[in-house]
């Protein structure tokens, strides 16, 4: 008779560690960030936005005042309050909902003027940040800043947009209208998948590149909008906190795969990525960008 235990109990682990996950969700974020904190503090210091060596555009959340916080070099600029240390931001947007706990801090210009925030995942407003940096270009065209000149706002034209995603997992039959008629905010919020948060991050990221892909469409100023994304991840290659070696070193090898992939776009009638005739592949696009 062989020796050992009838069951190896990897399947038992496998639901005691996603039923304890699930409690932790119930009662607090998965992670205190504690140690992510202090991670960005140190390698930080007190650099602050005015101090990064090229503008850049950071959206947050404020759940306090229930709008998007849009942290910009160039709003720096303008007044002192505005010139958060690196860190607060970078704590705050990467603070995603049920993993890690919303951030407050202020930020004072000496001059009794004080900015408070309450901040969350910038995500959960713009998960594909491209519109946001296109739209803060804009305002600076509009506010006749020098650095553009002579450029107009709408001249998307002369506009060169890389739209790098972070992945997204492989598209699967997981629901139907049948499924989801039945649904009340317990199915919607934790049946499998978690529907309802998968739909908001996902059709955030797609509308905001069909917006972008029917402008230069119209425009006919195709060749200044490139978008790469990776959307067959599967397993934990498409969970946001799986950081072992072996992962990363998967995720590595997906993004040189992904360079070999043919250039794709937006198809217009349909909503679907599609790979370009003729377009080359990603590698050559970047190439043919950087040159």
């Amino acid at each position: 008779m062989k020796s050992g235990p009838k069951y190896d109990g990897k399947y038992l682990h496998e639901v005691v560690k996603e039923t304890l996950n699930f409690v932790q969700t119930l009662r607090g974020p998965k992670y205190d960030g504690k140690y992510l904190h202090e991670v960005v503090k140190e390698k930080l210091k007190d650099t602050r936005l005015s101090n990064t060596i090229t503008n850049v555009v950071i959206p947050t959340f404020d759940i306090k005042k229930l709008q998007p916080t849009i942290f910009s070099t160039y709003e720096t600029k303008r007044a002192a309050c505005y010139d958060a240390k690196l860190s607060d931001i970078c704590i705050s947007t990467s603070a995603a909902p049920t993993y890690l706990p919303a951030h407050y801090f202020k930020v004072e210009d000496g001059k009794d003027n004080v900015r408070e925030h309450h901040l969350i995942d910038g995500g959960v407003a713009a998960n594909n940040p491209c519109l946001i940096a296109i739209s803060e270009v804009s305002k600076e065209i509009f506010k006749n800043n020098p650095d553009f000149y002579p450029i107009k706002p709408m001249e998307y034209g002369r506009f060169l947009v890389i739209s790098l995603g972070t992945g997204a997992a492989k598209y699967e039959q997981k629901y139907d209208s049948s499924m989801a008629a039945k649904w009340g905010i317990v199915e919607w919020l934790l049946h499998k998948g978690y529907p309802l948060i998968e739909v908001f991050r996902q059709s955030s990221a797609d509308m905001v590149d069909y917006h972008n892909s029917v402008v230069v469409q119209a425009l006919r100023s195709e060749d200044s909008y490139l978008r790469i994304q990776e959307d067959e991840l599967s397993g934990t290659e498409a969970s946001v906190d799986v950081a072992t070696k072996e992962n990363l070193e998967r995720l590595v090898e997906i993004g040189e795969k992904l360079l070999k992939k043919p250039l794709s776009r937006v198809n217009l009638e349909t909503g679907l990525t599609e790979p370009i005739p003729k377009g080359g592949t990603n590698e050559e696009a970047l190439k043919g960008i950087s040159s």
